[in-house]
């Protein structure tokens, strides 16, 4: 089954609530901004309930042309257009007993939205041509990176089918308040870079590492993805430095020299302020913390009261080695 990888509050958060999600058998609304892993949280959702034995249809709602909505959603009969030499299946047909899954469902028609909200009135459909209707119990997920509260009052998104695909919502955090995630997901990635290219095993080294926290990523998880495994092909040894993430993503050039973001800046939300600021202070406290007991790992626990194994994550999330700190 897919799951969400992730260790921090937000994301433990999210999974407990798709797997309550799972057990109620209502349409879910899930919004996140791009990158974020709206498909792969509407899949653990799917295979977590009572459907996992059935299809899950992803579709992209964007790439639906306008004049063919009805034919992809419903198929069609024999002879309902020229060139239907046969019946085709739609894809709420593909779906039964499963679920479909309509990613940036902002992005329908008028046409489109009237379409499927006729559908989720009744579950009942007809496919084009076809006279009789028919019956199908797909569950629907939708996704969209923009808020559908704001695009129904812009008058872009139709109100009564955003209440219609609003019966559980889900809210994906982006990767900046995710920190505690960003080290564990670099080390996946990496990982899985090497057995996809059947490569030689390899690491993020310390500098790399600290330059992957201090990024805002825009792009969330899978700008990281995408990094991870650039910054694999550049790398020639068995660690990944700050040489090698520069060189795969030039955004990180300089990285070395430039100063974290400060929780102030106004750009920043709350909630994200708040995690800069605790990221601060943790790297502050830290890098003290190692100097007193110079870069003695089991001594500094000691010091700070914290059980060695904690410390020494919180060290590897910061990018904080002990070579620095040890007497020449």
């Amino acid at each position: 089954m897919p799951v969400m990888l992730g260790q921090s509050k937000a994301i433990q958060a999210v999974r407990a609530q798709l797997q309550r999600y799972a057990g109620c058998d209502v349409q879910v609304l899930i919004e996140g901004e791009t990158g974020t892993g709206k498909e792969l949280a509407a899949r653990e959702i799917h295979y977590a309930s009572a459907r996992r034995d059935h299809p899950f249809v992803p579709v992209n709602c964007g790439a639906i042309p306008d004049s063919l909505i009805e034919n992809e959603l419903f198929g069609h009969d024999r002879g309902a257009f020229t060139d239907a030499k046969g019946a085709q299946p739609g894809l709420i047909d593909h779906a039964r007993g499963g679920t479909l899954f309509l990613d940036e469902v902002d992005t329908l028609s008028d046409k489109g939205q009237v379409t499927l909200l006729r559908f989720l009135q009744d579950n009942e459909y007809r496919p084009v041509g076809c006279g009789a209707a028919r019956v199908s119990d797909a569950r629907i997920i939708a996704a969209t990176n923009a808020s559908l509260e704001r695009q129904v009052v812009a008058g872009r998104f139709r109100r009564d089918l955003h209440y219609r695909l609003n019966a559980l919502y889900l809210r994906l955090p982006p990767l900046r308040e995710r920190d505690d995630d960003v080290a564990l997901l670099a080390g996946h990635f990496v990982g899985a870079v090497a057995v996809r290219l059947r490569g030689p095993a390899k690491q993020w080294g310390e500098d790399a590492l600290q330059a992957l926290l201090a990024y805002a990523w825009p792009g969330n998880v899978r700008e990281l993805d995408n990094i991870a495994l650039r910054a694999y092909m550049c790398s020639e040894g068995p660690i990944i430095g700050l040489a090698e993430l520069a060189a795969a993503e030039p955004a990180f050039a300089g990285a070395g020299a430039m100063p974290r973001r400060r929780a102030s800046e106004p750009d920043l939300g709350f909630s994200a302020a708040k995690l800069h600021a605790i990221r601060k202070f943790e790297h502050d406290y830290l890098t003290h913390l190692m100097q007193q007991a110079c870069g003695n790992i089991s001594a500094a626990a000691r010091l700070s009261g914290t059980e060695r194994r904690q410390l020494g994550k919180l060290l590897l999330k910061h990018g904080i080695g002990t070579k620095p700190f040890r007497p020449r």
